[in-house]
């Protein structure tokens, strides 16, 4: 595919980055040339230095060849002129990110694509949609789901009390009894490794499980998590995110929401009928005591800044909160905050990167997201007749050992996958992949 992405802040970096790796024939466009450099010095693109609502450099990046024109600059108004110009100009398909919720009501988007804006992202309610999804699965540290939850893959950070600790994949198989459960992958400080037979499980291990229904209890056993019920919730920060999540929970649960400016936090308290607001300094260690810390079952720190997120969730969790969720939009601060204790990290640039990356995808693939904290990413692959993955066993295909099937989802049922298995015309698969696997997976699924 020709690919014309508008924007070179985190968001287009990582898409490019995601996709120069996957052989399209990518174009990044910028205002500021010391962007481009970095970029254009590490990857096989090409860069053009200027302003993407520019009539003249859209046609001098070959508007009317691109397959897909991505606009995801720092200005909503620039991405949606920009979207409509190359809609005009020739682009097949394009995609602006926006700042605005009123424009994904579904009377206001018909508005957007007449006029040539195929697709809006909106980040902030992307990355509200999964802090909402992860207080619902209490006990893990992330959760996805496919098929409507007949496979899902959830993310466990191990402490010294998991009974798993210093066991290996071997150890926990019982080879009198059908898997319900298969750890596809670990993330350990900055590398991420696909499990073999002899690979132990250490202390701040983050595992990365496919399992069914039935799996559910086994993994909580053995990683030594709780289900626990969420009742109280404090969120630290009235952003755009702060706000959905607010707006989702409160009718079901008690939500308390500081915000530190009076303006803001006047309007939210009109804004969220059923959320006790607080203006105050949300880093002032007494005022969340004073406001029960404590007796939280779940903090959420979604302000503006990184730093504070992570030591507020680090002072949470050791007042006892069950669980901790922090918006980390410095990419180089997630590690550090997975190692300090928090239970889910949140970066809405991620997110956002791997749901346009959807729109990238062949049509064999059905679903796919790039995890935070690790470069790997999960797919879910619909299964054509005449395909390699249909020819024999796991076991005699040479699979790629850079990524690895997790579970198969066939008609209303799922198994998890091993050697033995066979995969069947239209059949959906589910498949965790090193960025040196997706190019392999071609040949298999192709």
């Amino acid at each position: 595919m020709r690919i014309i992405i508008a924007g070179a802040g985190d968001v287009g970096s990582h898409l490019a980055k995601m996709l120069s790796s996957d052989y399209h024939d990518i174009v990044l466009i910028d205002i500021v040339e010391d962007k481009l450099r970095r970029i254009g010095s590490v990857y096989d693109l090409l860069t053009i230095h200027g302003s993407a609502t520019s009539i003249s450099l859209l046609n001098d990046a070959n508007i009317k060849k691109a397959d897909l024109f991505i606009a995801v600059t720092e200005s909503e108004q620039v991405n949606i002129t920009a979207a409509v110009l190359s809609k005009k100009l020739g682009a097949k398909k394009t995609i602006a990110r926006v700042d605005n919720l009123e424009y994904l009501f579904l009377t206001n988007k018909e508005i957007f694509t007449s006029v040539g804006v195929d697709y809006m992202i909106y980040p902030e309610m992307i990355a509200a949609n999964e802090v909402v999804g992860l207080l619902h699965q209490a006990g893990m540290t992330d959760i996805i789901e496919f098929a409507g939850g007949k496979l899902s893959m959830y993310e466990i950070r191990l402490d010294e009390h998991a009974p798993i600790i210093g066991k290996t994949l071997i150890e926990l198989t019982n080879p009198s009894k059908p898997l319900d459960f298969r750890a596809v992958a670990i993330t350990r400080n900055t590398e991420t490794i696909i499990p073999r037979g002899s690979d132990q499980f250490l202390v701040n291990d983050h595992v990365y499980v496919i399992t069914n229904q039935a799996g559910v209890d086994d993994i909580l056993e053995y990683s030594g998590k709780m289900q626990f019920d969420i009742n109280d919730i404090m969120i630290l920060g009235g952003s755009r995110i702060g706000r959905q999540v607010a707006k989702q929970l409160g009718r079901q649960h008690n939500v308390k929401l500081i915000e530190m400016n009076r303006e803001k936090a006047y309007e939210l308290s009109n804004y969220l009928e059923h959320t006790l607001v607080i203006n105050g300094d949300g880093s002032n260690v007494d005022l969340l005591m004073q406001e029960g810390l404590q007796k939280m079952d779940a903090f959420v720190a979604v302000t503006g800044n990184s730093e504070t997120n992570i030591l507020s969730c680090v002072l949470a969790h050791q007042a006892g909160v069950k669980k901790t969720i922090a918006e980390v939009e410095n990419i180089d601060y997630i590690k550090l905050a997975e190692n300090m204790g928090i239970d889910v990290i949140i970066n809405k640039k991620l997110i956002t990167a791997s749901r346009i990356f959807r729109f990238t995808i062949s049509s064999e693939i059905s679903y796919i997201r790039c995890l935070t904290g690790t470069n790997a990413e999960v797919m879910e692959f619909m299964v054509k007749p005449g395909t390699k993955i249909t020819t024999g066993l796991l076991r005699d295909l040479k699979f790629p050992r850079d990524a690895i099937i997790g579970g198969v989802i066939r008609g209303k049922s799922s198994f998890i996958a091993d050697g033995n298995s066979e995969i069947k015309p239209n059949d959906k698969v589910v498949v965790f992949a090193l960025p040196s696997a997706i190019p392999k997976l071609a040949k298999f699924f192709n």
